[in-house]
C-alpha cells in the first residue's frame, strides 16, 4: 500500500501572506511526489507577491479564481489537473477568514467534495468573551456548520482544542492538535550576537534600497555596532495590528528602569500596502530617528532570522494572538522573545521558555531583570532551541502524513516504519489528540 498523498488548498508562494509560507514550508518537508497544491491565480488574488513567477513545479495549481470565486467544481478540476489519485487523497484547506471570507461558500464546497478532507484552523480563539467555551461567536458558528463536513480539524494549540471540544463535544473525536512549525537555523543560532548585529548593519547598509540619509545615520549612530547598546527589536509587516506604538514604549520604560545602559529600540520590515504605509509614516514622524530607526524594508528569509538572532530582546505584542509565524523564525534561531500572554502566542512562548506577560508592566518587569542578568539569556535561547527541535518542520510535515493515514485506513493505518525514512522522525508517534 502506498503512503498518502496530500492536497493542500489555500494561498502559496509567491502570494506573500503567513499562511502561503506557512504550507511552503511544510511541502518541503513533505515525501517527493505525495504532495500537490492546489493555490489562487497570482493575478487575480489581490495580494502582494514576492517578485518570482511562482512555483515552477507539477504539483502546483494556481487556477482558484479568488478569495470571492470558488467552489468544489474548481477543486475538482485542480485535482485532475494534479493528477489525484483515486482512494488514496487526502485534501487539506488552510483557513483564515482574510482568505476564506464567505463561510457559507466555504462549508457549501466542503459538502460538496467527496473526498476526505481536513481543514487546520489558523486564527481560532479560545479566550474571546464572546462565548462561554472561548471562541469567537464567528468562529464558533462557521464550525457548528463545518465540523459534520470534514474528517477532521486540526488547531495549534492546547487552549483552541479545549475550546472546540468544549463548544462540540459531539465532533471532539474530529479535533486534533498539531503544533505550528518551528524552523531550525543552526547556522544563526551557533554565531554570537555580535556577530549577528554585524551582518545585520552591512545588509543594511550594503544590501537594501534605503534612503541614503537613512543609511548615514545608522552608520553614524552605529545602533548594531556599540557594545554596550541593548536593542529591543521587531521584525516582520508594519502592521498597525502589531502595536509597533509600543516597542517605542517599552524602549523609554526600560530607560527609565535602567540608567546605565543605553537602550535602543528597531523596527525593521515591509510596508505591504497603504494602511501599512500611513502608519509606518506616523510612526517615523514620532520618533526621532537621531537615536533609532524604522526601517521600510523587506528581510529575506536568509536576514529575518540574523535580525531576530540580533535583537538582545524581540518585542510582540500584536492585538490579535492566535499564533505566529513570527515565534517559527525567532525560536528556531535561538532569539529571545518577549511577548503577551494571550492565546496561542502565550502559550506557545511559555512552552518555549520565553518572557510573557499578561500586561505590558508585567512582561516590563521580566525584560528589566533578563537585561540586568544576562546570563538566563543562554538558558532561554536553549529552551527555544529545544521548543524548535520538538516541532520542527520535518516532524510537523510527518505528523500531517500520520493524520492522513488514520484518516484514509482508519482499519489498517501504515505502521511508520513502511514510510520512507528520515533520521528525525524515526520515532515519532501519530498526532496524538487530547484526552
Amino acid at each position: 500500500m502506498e503512503m498518502a498523498s496530500i492536497y493542500f488548498v489555500g494561498t502559496y508562494s509567491p502570494i506573500m501572506c503567513g499562511i502561503a509560507d506557512y504550507t511552503s514550508y511544510l511541502t518541503r518537508k513533505s515525501p517527493s511526489r505525495r504532495w500537490g497544491v492546489l493555490s489562487f491565480d497570482l493575478e487575480k488574488y489581490g495580494a502582494p507577491l514576492s517578485g518570482n513567477d511562482g512555483a515552477h513545479t507539477n504539483q502546483v495549481w494556481y487556477g482558484i479564481p479568488g478569495r470571492h470565486d470558488f467552489s468544489a467544481t474548481v477543486i475538482r478540476d485542480g485535482l485532475k489537473r494534479l493528477g489525484m489519485e483515486d482512494g488514496n487523497t487526502l485534501l487539506w484547506f488552510q483557513h483564515e477568514n482574510g482568505i476564506w471570507p464567505d463561510s457559507q461558500k466555504f462549508v457549501a464546497m466542503l459538502e460538496n467534495l467527496d473526498i476526505p478532507k481536513v481543514v487546520t484552523f489558523h486564527t481560532l480563539h479560545f479566550q474571546s468573551p464572546d462565548t462561554p467555551s472561548g471562541l469567537g461567536r464567528n468562529q464558533r458558528d462557521l464550525l457548528q456548520s463545518l465540523l459534520p463536513h470534514v474528517d477532521a480539524i486540526t488547531v495549534f494549540s492546547d487552549g483552541v482544542y479545549y475550546a472546540v471540544a468544549t463548544a462540540f463535544p459531539e465532533y471532539s473525536d474530529k479535533v486534533y492538535v498539531l503544533k505550528h512549525g518551528v524552523h531550525s537555523h543552526p547556522e544563526v543560532s551557533r554565531v554570537s550576537r555580535k556577530e549577528a548585529r554585524e551582518k545585520l548593519n552591512d545588509f543594511l547598509l550594503y544590501e537594501t534600497d534605503l534612503a541614503q540619509a537613512v543609511k548615514e545615520s545608522l552608520h553614524k549612530q552605529r545602533i548594531f555596532l556599540n557594545p554596550g547598546n541593548v536593542v529591543i527589536g521587531q521584525t516582520g509587516f508594519l502592521d498597525p495590528n502589531k502595536r509597533t506604538d509600543l516597542l517605542y514604549v517599552v524602549r523609554d520604560s526600560l530607560r527609565q528602569m535602567i540608567r546605565d545602559r543605553e537602550i535602543v529600540a528597531v523596527r525593521i520590515g515591509k510596508s505591504k500596502d497603504s494602511v501599512q504605509r500611513t502608519d509606518t509614516t506616523r510612526l517615523v514622524q514620532e520618533q526621532d530617528c537621531m537615536s533609532e530607526s524604522i526601517f521600510d524594508v523587506w528581510l529575506p528569509e536568509s536576514m529575518l532570522r540574523v535580525a531576530q538572532r540580533a535583537f538582545d530582546i524581540n518585542f510582540y505584542w500584536p492585538m490579535e494572538c492566535t499564533q505566529s509565524g513570527v515565534l517559527a523564525h525567532a525560536l528556531g534561531a535561538g532569539a529571545i522573545v518577549a511577548g503577551r500572554d494571550l492565546e496561542g502566542v502565550g502559550e506557545t512562548l511559555k512552552e518555549a521558555g520565553g518572557l510573557v506577560g499578561t500586561d505590558l508592566v508585567d512582561l516590563l518587569l521580566q525584560m528589566r531583570d533578563l537585561i540586568l542578568s544576562p546570563e538566563a539569556s543562554k538558558e532561554m535561547e536553549e529552551r527555544a532551541l529545544k521548543y524548535s527541535a520538538k516541532f520542527s518542520w520535518s516532524k510537523q510535515a510527518w505528523r500531517h502524513y500520520e493524520l492522513a493515514e488514520r484518516i484514509l485506513h482508519p482499519l489498517y493505518p501504515q505502521p511508520l516504519s513502511q514510510f520512507p525514512s528520515s533520521n528525525e522522525v524515526s520515532t515519532i508517534i501519530v498526532a496524538d489528540r487530547l484526552n
